[in-house]
């Protein structure tokens, strides 16, 4: 399946040949720690249990922590 994602660090969009079935399996499909980002589809924060569809559009926002 094609999911397309945006990357906020590099502000970029890319479309990607996906072959699992959850948000935590793009993740580790594209070596980016989990608990570095939020993931939104269709605008909602979902969680790394996520099923996704064919053309989906996920955004990978940027966690940032401060003290």
């Amino acid at each position: 399946m094609n999911i397309e994602v945006y990357f906020e660090r590099e502000q970029t969009k890319k479309k990607i040949e996906f072959s699992g079935t959850t948000v935590n399996d793009l993740l580790k499909q594209l070596n980016v720690n989990p608990e570095t980002v939020l993931v939104t589809k269709n605008e909602e924060v979902v969680t790394e249990d996520e099923k996704l569809s064919d053309n989906d559009c996920l955004e990978l926002l940027n966690v940032i922590s401060g003290g």
